[in-house]
């Protein structure tokens, strides 16, 4: 993968594009399409259309009080990663990490104890893909717990089906919440915020954590140590420079996931609050990880109402909505769009979206793709979806 500093990580491309890997891979590329299964019969019905199959949601905090405070909300995907490797039934945690060597950028790693972990906790935005080091997994010597962002899980979910020695590897997906993935010109632009200026002088970075929701963190080989709030980086910065292939997801919450874990951002967050994480059962395997890490006292949760997720992310529907209408503006403006199947997304259009916002969907989308022709798309998104 390259990371191209304005759009994100992008794979490498092979001459002629034809070879069998390369086939693979673009084949179970999520860029490309994502095909959701048909909803479980246990799943809670009124979440279905929205938000996949979810069986359960909780809430809750891990209770080791270092990995709460480290982590983005409540450090329960912290937690539940050191209680798998820690009971021994899986031999490690595929995750990302920021690079020791250059900590703007991200790498993935495979952890064995609590420490490592820990180390790596809280959110990185920054462009990150864990699915470039499967060979991890496959060589862990036992059944590895994979945490991501929904499109690695997405993309893993689909390669499993067509690599047996994979899917033996993966025992339990951890999905995180996401809203989209900055590229580094996000990072540099937040860090210029923090008023440093030299990327190259820059030792550690933290983009969340130490609290809830927590501070962006940047120092210095000088010992300059620059700092802003949520608001100041994600809200004010980060968000600004998603990559557009992001604009275009219909799954935020990890639907793919045997668990998914995101801010409960229907509570008011509170001066001095260490945070909790919103939990979503997906499968009969993430269900027996949760409640593994709860009867060891590793996390505290509680069960809750299904209202409680829409409560907590009530923008996801909207967004849902509004990707709807920009892949088909996208289809009839000719251009290459991603396909998604399985995913409920034109009622949400129709009953999410104010006027304004249909609007900004259709009208806009084609008024970008008109004003920056064969730029709307980057490079590697057309190969992927050519025809």
């Amino acid at each position: 993968m390259v990371d191209r500093v304005d759009l994100g990580l992008r794979p490498r491309m092979k001459d002629g594009h034809d070879d069998d890997e390369t086939t693979s891979a673009a084949a179970v590329c999520p860029g490309a399409t994502i095909t959701r299964p048909p909803v479980a019969a246990n799943a809670i019905t009124e979440l279905a259309d929205g938000w996949g199959d979810v069986l359960e949601v909780w809430e809750g905090y891990a209770s080791d009080q270092e990995v709460r405070f480290a982590g983005s909300s409540g450090g329960v995907v912290t937690a539940l990663a050191a209680c798998a490797v820690s009971s021994r039934a899986f031999a490690g945690v595929l995750h990302t990490a920021a690079h020791p060597d250059a900590p703007l950028t991200n790498e993935t790693v495979l952890s064995r104890s609590r420490d490592a972990l820990l180390a790596a906790a809280g959110s990185r935005y920054a462009p990150a893909g864990p699915c470039d080091r499967l060979d991890l997994a496959e060589s862990a010597g036992g059944p590895v717990v994979m945490i991501g962002k929904p499109c690695d899980i997405a993309g893993v979910w689909a390669a499993r089906r067509n690599r047996p020695q994979l899917d033996a590897a993966i025992g339990v997906t951890i999905a995180v919440f996401c809203a989209g993935t900055p590229s580094t010109r996000g990072t540099l632009e937040m860090l210029s915020a923090m008023g440093i200026h030299d990327p190259d002088d820059v030792t550690s970075l933290r983009f969340r954590g130490m609290g809830w929701p927590g501070h962006a963190v940047a120092t210095t080989r000088s010992g300059q140590e620059g700092r802003l709030d949520y608001d100041g980086s994600w809200n004010t910065v980060l968000q600004k420079h998603r990559q557009w292939r992001c604009r275009l997801c219909p799954d935020h919450t990890g639907e793919l996931a045997d668990l998914s874990v995101g801010d409960p951002w229907y509570r008011p967050v509170e001066p001095g609050d260490t945070g909790r994480s919103l939990i979503l059962v997906r499968t009969d395997k993430g269900r027996e990880l949760l409640r593994s890490a709860i009867r060891s006292g590793a996390i505290i949760a509680e069960r809750v109402a299904p209202g409680v997720l829409p409560a907590s992310q009530p923008n996801l529907l909207r967004t849902r909505g509004a990707v709807a209408a920009r892949i088909a503006s996208l289809r009839l403006a000719g251009y290459p769009f991603p396909r998604f199947r399985g995913f409920p997304m034109w009622r949400f259009w129709w009953s999410e979206l104010p006027l304004t916002e249909k609007l900004r969907s259709t009208v806009g989308t084609l008024r970008r793709v008109r004003r920056r022709g064969s730029r709307a798309m980057d490079p590697g998104f057309r190969e992927a979806n050519h025809g």
